[in-house]
């Protein structure tokens, strides 16, 4: 028996071919009975079977194993549930026959709500209160449903019958066969699925409506959602049909299954899931209403649904063997989703907006405490933290970077001979490096081990001398340390115009290369930009002439957009490092006052807030200079695109808008804030007035917060107000991420005590976390005194937002001490990295704090830019 304990993986003598699974939820008691009858392959000599099982009640006198061809039946004479392990350990008394055999067990669980295995999520129809019934399984909780293999790796196919109330929609993976009513009960068969891991099965139970298309070769394709809210599906709807098309001629495979269910649930833990054929969403991601949802809700709709039906081909027919390689998964659905929203959207320039996610990437990557992609995973608890910045949003980074190395017709066949190779099985990393290996010719293994087995990115330093460009790499920390990784770096660069290219791979620590080809001069326009489209996961460090004429290129409007974002983005990490003076950050900044493109200049108000919390903490007395030379930056943006849509319009000018507004209010520009407030009046007169249409609401609400006190709290009272009316939840995701900017402690005190309310749903609860910069303190003493209540209701994903959303804002090395205090009793797996990454981050911005105070010449600096006439 002990030797089944404390292992990552179960013991391989039994293996799982078949599950017929019944099981008769029950919503008002919020319990459920069970049965399972497994097929079991017997591989090896063994008196025990070992599967695994948590929070379930196992009817003992029900667990038999019947063995191939014969009439006895095996009975355990133990049958043990170890719950700190979450396994099942069936002990018998003499060693089992070897072959398929049946494993009976019949077994009832609680539906519970920490929104993970199978669990009740509520909702209202016509005014009154019901509970839904929903799973979610990935990554390692199909154990709380039904006792199972539950490992990636442990295939097989499933056979559901669910009985439920006659008057509920019942939903699975497959099709239903067969239909029974009985009074006030009904049983419902499924067709049997293709072979398939645990995490994906999935079922539902409730009242929906849903909206219904084809794909032209017949495969069904529905959205369900709450009664009354049909209409919002539409949209995403579309975006299905057309990309179950485009993955099908992408992969060369068609959608496996015949059928393809979406489906929102209003409480649910992450933002969707992949389950093969039924994948839930969150609402804010599935439902897009025309009146209220705002552009970026339709892009956050579009690019989501494109993730996760790329997981039917990239995870759910050929599925990674163990959590090591989660990555394959996460990483190719998030570098394919921007594929296929690219071929649905043109106009939406999608590409440029992949730059996000290979800044999330490096942002997390920068830290000591970062991961490889490829990740050791010893423990179930442990798998919840790598869904994160470096599963998916560097592993597609890497892809992007390994694609355009390799071009993208190799890519795209290579990736096809994959899936063909691996359909309906497992694949490890190298597995997907031997594939575009042999359809390339490339060293793509060596090439691509430095970017998986080792964690970080390289720094890509260059300097010019007598005619040669002198390169040399070393691992990039947000902290200014030095790492001793080394990579195979695919370095492209161009001098002066995008025609004159060049491009090589940078094997080694320092290397040379001639650039006499390129005529390169003394002259401004003569500059040099490595790493171009950011193609590559690296960043750059350009010497002082360099630099110097890369900001001439800015000003003159000589390169891409992608190439703008990248080397402000680079500029701020070095700030950051301590590798580059801020004096010299907000020069280059100032280059940016009449950039147009979405991307950058959302990038670049990210940075500027950052930059001021940072300098708010290190220059107090510097903050009206430094708002005031934002607000200038700025300017030139919001006086173009105004508070009003322009007849036909981009959708990038859309979400823009909202963004440039939000800035400015934050940032105390008293014109915005007096727009705001009228407008916002105009909003409580009249829901549908056209003077406050979805794009610009985050922008009032942030506005209206920043005039409101404890002795001033009608703006807060009156969008607490707007959050109880609406039933739309993005809606409601605008109100709570606005309410918490407020600058008065007392208030966000309150703000934070309301999203743990009944009226917060628990998933949302987090996005009243990112509070002020005087918010901070209350928001830290808030969560110690509520850390007990918060640990027990918020599992998994969740409760690791909460730890890096309260902890990385500080700046002070006696908050690392303070925090490290607190946690030292109270660390638990699940939030073990999240949290030194958070501690590693208060360190990172204490030393940066300490470096621009010893910024002489700052203050002059900024009075300059603050009053420069343009």
């Amino acid at each position: 028996m002990e030797q089944f304990k404390k292992q990552p993986r179960l013991p391989k003598f039994a293996v799982p071919k078949r599950y017929d699974l019944r099981l008769k939820p029950d919503l008002s008691a919020c319990k459920f009975t069970g049965s399972v009858s497994i097929d079991v392959d017997v591989v090896a000599d063994t008196r025990f079977i070992v599967l695994n099982a948590a929070e379930l009640s196992i009817n003992t006198g029900s667990v038999s194993f019947s063995p191939p061809n014969s009439s006895k039946v095996f009975e355990p004479s133990k049958v043990d549930l170890v719950e700190e392990d979450e396994i099942l350990v069936l002990d018998f008394a003499d060693t089992l026959p070897l072959g398929v055999g049946v494993l009976a067990i019949g077994f009832e669980g609680t539906l519970n709500e920490k929104m993970k295995g199978f669990y009740r999520s509520v909702y209202e129809h016509n005014g009154e209160k019901k509970n839904m019934a929903v799973t979610q399984f990935e990554p390692a909780d199909a154990r709380r449903c039904f006792p199972c293999w539950d490992e990636p790796a442990c295939k097989a196919t499933f056979k559901i019958t669910l009985d439920v109330p006659s008057e509920l929609v019942a939903l699975s993976n497959m099709p239903v066969i067969e239909e029974k009513v009985n009074g006030p009960l009904k049983t419902i068969s499924y067709q049997e699925s293709p072979v398939m891991s645990t995490y994906l099965v999935a079922i539902v139970v409730g009242l929906f409506d849903y909206v219904e298309d084809h794909t032209p070769d017949g495969v069904k394709v529905r959205v369900y959602c709450q009664v009354g809210k049909a209409n919002q599906g539409k949209f995403a709807l579309e975006v299905a049909v057309g990309t179950l098309g485009l993955y099908k001629d992408y992969f060369a495979v068609p959608y496996p299954l015949p059928k393809l269910d979406m489906i929102a649930i209003p409480d649910f833990s992450s933002g969707a899931m992949e389950n093969y054929g039924l994948v839930t969403y969150r609402e804010t991601l599935l439902l897009f209403d025309e009146q209220h949802s705002a552009a970026s809700n339709k892009q956050g709709v579009a690019t989501v649904v494109a993730h996760e039906l790329a997981h039917q081909w990239f995870g759910n027919l050929v599925t990674m063997e163990w959590w090591t390689d989660l990555w394959l998964n996460e990483g190719f659905a998030t570098w394919v989703s921007y594929l296929a929203t690219d071929s649905l959207f043109p106009e939406w320039k999608i590409w440029t907006q992949f730059l996000d996610e290979t800044t999330n990437g490096l942002t997390l990557d920068g830290l000591a405490e970062s991961h490889p992609i490829e990740v050791e995973v010893n423990h179930a608890a442990e798998i919840d933290e790598i869904f994160d910045d470096i599963s998916y949003s560097k592993g597609a980074s890497v892809i992007r970077m390994l694609q355009s190395y390799l071009g993208v017709e190799c890519f795209q066949k290579s990736l096809a001979s994959y899936i063909k190779k691996h359909a309906y099985s497992n694949a490890k990393t190298e597995d997907l490096w031997a594939a575009l290996e042999e359809g390339s010719g490339e060293p793509v293994t060596k090439l691509m081990n430095t970017w998986t087995k080792q964690m970080g990115y390289p720094v890509v330093s260059v300097k010019v001398k007598d005619q040669k460009l002198e390169f040399e790499q070393s691992q990039f920390f947000s902290s200014g340390s030095h790492g001793d990784g080394q990579w195979v770096i695919p370095i492209t660069l161009c001098c002066g115009s995008y025609e004159k290219k060049k491009s090589f791979l940078l094997q080694t620590k320092l290397e040379t290369q001639d650039v006499k080809e390129f005529s390169f001069d003394s002259n401004k326009s003569s500059w040099i930009k490595l790493n171009v489209d950011q193609t590559g996961f690296y960043r750059v460090k350009y010497d002082e002439e360099l630099a110097a004429r890369l900001r001439y290129a800015i000003e003159n409007k000589l390169l891409t957009g992608t190439d703008r974002f990248g080397i402000l983005d680079d500029s701020f990490a070095l700030c950051m490092a301590r590798q580059l003076p801020l004096t010299s950050l907000l020069a280059l900044m100032a280059a940016y006052r009449e950039e147009h493109e979405y991307t950058v200049l959302s990038n670049l108000i990210s940075i500027t807030r950052k930059v001021g919390r940072i300098a708010a903490d290190a220059r107090p007395d510097l903050m009206d200079n430094i708002n005031q030379f934002f607000i200038n930056l700025f300017q030139y943006s919001a006086e173009k695109l105004g508070w009003d849509a322009k007849q036909g319009e981009s959708h990038l000018d859309a979400m823009l808008r909202g963004e440039i507004l939000t800035a400015l209010a934050v940032f105390g520009h008293k014109e915005t804030l007096n727009e705001a407030s009228r407008r916002f009046d105009a909003f409580l007169n009249n829901r549908n007035t056209p003077l406050l249409p979805p794009d610009i609401r985050k922008a009032a609400y942030v506005a209206v917060m920043q005039s409101v006190t404890s002795s001033n709290r009608t703006g807060f009272e009156s969008l607490l107000r707007v959050y109880r009316e609406t039933d739309l939840s993005q809606e409601k995701i605008r109100i709570l991420g606005s309410l918490s900017s407020s600058p008065d402690p007392t208030i966000v005190l309150e703000v934070l005590k309301f999203s743990l309310s009944p009226e917060v749903r628990s998933q949302d609860a987090i996005y009243g976390l990112r509070v002020s910069k005087e918010g901070r303190e209350v928001a830290w003493t808030w969560l110690k005194d509520n850390w007990d209540y918060i640990e027990k209701t918020f599992g998994g994903f969740l409760i690791s937002r909460f730890v890096s959303e309260v902890v990385s804002p500080f700046a002070s090395f006696e908050k690392v001490k303070e925090v490290e205090e607190f946690f030292a009793s109270r660390e638990t797996p699940a939030i073990a990295r999240t949290l030194k990454q958070s501690i590693e981050r208060v360190n990172i911005n204490a030393n940066w704090v300490k470096s621009i105070q010893g910024e002489k010449n700052l203050g002059e600096a900024l009075q300059e830019l603050a009053y420069r006439k343009y």
